[in-house]
């Protein structure tokens, strides 16, 4: 059964939902904006069976506090793999929906070293094929309206729960997938005015994180590209993208009737997915 741990690094406390033994490889989970760890809860005692699984609550959210929070993908991959390591990982996959999946690149990309592979789930990533496609979509206004300094907060704050579900309800193939509680849940994690600002910082620094992302580097980590097939996107351009930045060994898996959170709404897909990509991608 998982349980809770908090993980000290450096002037951070990380909060974490763990399941399985560290004798086993490591799966580090990674949500983004707006959830939490708590959207691993379907999947994470089910693959601690075969994984040392780590779900940790992003620097500045829910359980994890401390110092100056870090925005950046690569500090924030930086800071989770510290936590990581500290509990005894080792053979790490960094697997991250959302904003997870942008740190889940960075820790390909840039501590590749430490990881030993990589999925990136429905999302794209800052400066690589097809940032400029999707900045320009109408439908994606909020990428500009969080980067907007201070009016997010201003408006959001009192009215997380409300503001988050209509993300939720978009972003979901299936929104009743997506219960009462969860949704109470992932409000929680952002409940305070420092999380809220995080959350909103996240996208505040993908500028800057676009700028780190498009300068040419060769990416041996091994790379999975999974999405939902809900938004009947084209997932050619986003393959291509990665392997421009350089990736060199990048797969991809399309995972039926599922939006954006795939573990709340397809989670034997899921671990299928992970189970197998990193089986395929053993020593």
């Amino acid at each position: 059964m998982s349980q809770r741990i908090s993980v000290k690094t450096g002037n951070f406390e990380l909060s974490a939902l763990t399941a399985g033994s560290p004798d086993h490889s490591a799966l580090v989970l990674l949500h983004g904006w707006p959830l939490s760890k708590a959207i691993w809860e379907p999947i994470i005692d089910r693959l601690g069976d075969r994984f040392f699984v780590l779900a940790f609550d992003l620097p500045g959210i829910g359980g994890s506090h401390g110092g100056e929070t870090p925005v950046l993908t690569t500090q924030i991959a930086a800071l989770v793999l510290d936590a990581a390591e500290a509990v005894g990982a080792r053979d790490i996959t960094f697997a991250g929906v959302d904003i997870g999946g942008m740190i889940a690149f960075s820790a390909a990309r840039d501590h590749s070293s430490r990881i030993a592979r990589s999925v990136i789930m429905n999302t794209v990533i800052p400066g690589i094929d097809p940032w400029a496609e999707t900045l320009a979509n109408t439908h994606i206004w909020h990428f500009a309206f969080h980067q907007v300094p201070n009016l997010p907060e201003t408006l959001v704050a009192g009215n997380q729960r409300a503001y988050f579900d209509f993300f939720l309800d978009t972003l979901a193939g299936d929104k009743a997938k997506i219960s009462d509680r969860m949704r109470d849940e992932l409000a929680a994690a952002y409940s305070d005015a420092s999380a809220l600002k995080t959350g909103f910082d996240w996208y505040r620094a993908m500028p800057e994180n676009a700028k780190h992302n498009q300068r040419a580097k060769r990416i041996d980590t091994p790379i999975l590209y999974l999405r939902g097939d809900a938004d009947h996107r084209d997932i050619a351009p986003y393959l291509d993208g990665l392997r421009t930045a350089g990736a060199t060994h990048v797969t991809a898996k399309i995972i039926a009737d599922s939006g954006e959170i795939v573990s709340l709404e397809q989670p034997d897909a899921l671990i299928a997915a992970l189970e197998g990509f990193i089986g395929e991608t053993a020593g």
